[in-house]
This record gives C-alpha cells, structure tokens and sequence, in this order.
C-alpha cells in the first residue's frame, strides 16, 4: 500500500472511491436488415478496464484528448451510464449492485457538476427551486426551511441570495456555474465528479471558479475527481492526475511527477503538445505523428501502437496493463521497465 503524504493527503488508509474493470462499449449502427444479413453491429469502445483509486480529501485529475473517454467514464461511476463490467466500491460496497433506496443514498454521497452550466439547469425553475429540490428530495430541509438553505447555499458559493428568484437565462455563466455547483452541495455530498466545469467559461470567470472549488474542497473535507482537457489546469488543481487515452488509463503518479518525469510516449507526447507563451520555453520536439485508432471495433493491442515510434510487435498484439513501476507511479507500457 503506498504511504507517501501528498500536498496533505494521505495514502495509508483505504481509498473512499475503488474503481475496478471498468468497461463501457457503445453498440452502433444496430438494426434488423444488418442482422438479416449476417452483419454484425460495430461496437464503439468508450471505456475500457478503467482501474483507479480515490482516497480521501484528495483531488484527482482525469486528463486526456476530447472524445477519449473522459466524460463517459465519470458517468459511468455516476451510474448515469450503466457501465458493461466492472466495480464501483464506496468504501468496500459496489455502488453497481445496489438497487432501490441505497441507490437514492448514492446519489446524494457522490454528486456531479456538469460541463455546461446553462443545459445542466432547468429553464422552467428559478434559482431557489434548482438548488432546494435535492434537499427535499433527500429530506434534509423541510418546505419551512428551504428558503434560508437555498440563501446559505448561495452565499457558500459567492452569489447574492437576491438571485434565487431568476431563471438560469437571466444569470451570467459563471452565476449559473455556481449555482450548480451549490445545487451539488445541497446535499452535503462527499465526492464531487467536476467534468470540465470552467471549460465553457470566459477566462477571467475560470480562475474564480476553480478557486472556488479548491477553497470548498478544504472547507468542506470534498473528494474530487477532475476531469479536464487542460494540462495547466490539472496541474494547479490536483494531488495526482490520470492520463487517458481511447478508453485506457495509461498513467497515473502525483501531480508533480506526471510533470518532471513522464513515463508513458503518449503522456510525454502530450506535454510536449501543450502550448507555451514564453518563447525560451517552447517545446522544439516534433508533434505526434501517426493517425490514432478507431475507437470502433478496436483490436487487442496497445491503443498508442500505431503512433508511437518505439512500438514493438508485442504491442500490436497484446494490450499492457497497468502496473507500478515506482512507488505509487502506474504506466500501462511495455517499454518501462
């Protein structure tokens, strides 16, 4: 078990969030002229035997290409996707396995703030209304007290209780953020999925958000898990970050050994890949070449092989699995040893 304490967490006790083989495949193009004719359906392969650890107190950060699995993956441990295989342990329990009322109990433990701030809303409720129905759903406000929940819940998140009389149209992105990210709180959650929360933001809006995030994390003792696109920003927000690529997890080490020492070609592709505004610093190494694989129908190889120059024929036809290479550092990656 790793012990190492990182920018204040701890990694002695038993993570809050186990995540083991977790699968998600996407069937496509499905229909009874194809299966007339003997052709079968293509199969979309979303995420594939995803396995990490979420401990207390910590953020993780997801990072990784659009469209490489990020997203599905968080909400497939939401179970707003119904994963294929695999398990979602809080604390020794399988979150896939339960049904009825421990799922209602879920929901309110892990909650999610969602990519866009204005679909994520609903248009026909005001403000008050957005943030008080989980609490009376999950009976921790009664209909007498909502009103100075919703208003304690605002000002949390730095908004004007004046505002829970508009609809989301009449707030600002950051405003509408905000209140979804209160609407998460409302039911005293103790893990947080942010997918991409700023990504839709104006820039001078997204540092105030993140902030935000960070300070209720302290506040509040939250777990994370961060999903962005955004080297920098996963970076300044998290403790250890998860390199995805096609539905793999590829790497996963501390925030600051993702970053000074890179093991896996597609991690150390990508930092190179990331812009620089200082001209003494840009990055000479060439792009990464090569076209990437079709998520659909992928075959049972390395799903970097076909652009990484130091491939092998091993890794076209056997798939590496993700291993500890240096205390509390994972690369799925034949080439480190």
């Amino acid at each position: 078990m790793n012990t190492q304490i990182t920018k204040g967490v701890s990694y002695e006790s038993e993570p809050i969030l186990q995540v083991r083989g977790l699968c998600k495949t996407f069937v496509l193009r499905k229909s009874l002229i194809r299966q007339m004719v003997g052709i079968r359906p293509d199969y979309l392969r979303a995420v594939h035997n995803v396995n990490m650890d979420i401990y207390s107190g910590e953020c993780l950060g997801l990072v990784g290409e659009s469209g490489c699995g990020k997203t599905t993956l968080g909400r497939c441990i939401l179970r707003l996707y119904e994963p294929d295989a695999g398990q979602v342990l809080y604390k020794g329990k399988d979150f896939l396995k339960m049904k009825g009322d421990e799922i209602l109990q879920m929901r309110r433990i892990m909650q999610v703030v969602f990519q866009d701030p204005y679909s994520s809303l609903n248009p026909r409720q005001i403000t008050q209304d957005i943030i008080g129905e989980p609490s009376l759903v999950h009976k921790i406000s009664t209909k007498k007290e909502i009103i100075d929940r919703v208003a304690d819940l605002l000002s949390l998140v730095g908004l004007n209780p004046e505002i829970m009389v508009r609809y989301p149209h009449e707030l600002s992105g950051g405003q509408r953020q905000r209140v979804g990210l209160a609407r998460a709180l409302s039911v005293n959650p103790k893990l947080i999925i942010a997918d991409e929360p700023v990504s839709a933001l104006d820039v001078s809006i997204q540092a105030q958000v993140i902030n935000l995030l960070l300070d209720l994390q302290e506040k509040l003792n939250l777990t994370m898990l961060f999903i962005t696109h955004d080297l920098r920003l996963v970076k300044y927000v998290s403790h250890r970050i998860a390199v995805m690529y096609l539905g793999n997890i590829v790497e996963m080490a501390t925030s600051d050994e993702i970053f000074s020492d890179p093991l896996h070609p597609y991690t150390r592709a990508l930092l190179n890949a990331a812009p620089n505004i200082n001209p003494r610093l840009r990055k000479t190494t060439e792009p990464i070449k090569g076209e990437p694989q079709s998520p659909i129908n992928m075959g049972n190889g390395c799903p970097f092989y076909t652009r990484c120059e130091l491939s092998t024929s091993i890794c076209a036809e056997q798939e590496p699995q993700l291993r500890e290479v240096r205390p509390g550092h994972f690369v799925a990656c034949y080439l480190v040893q």
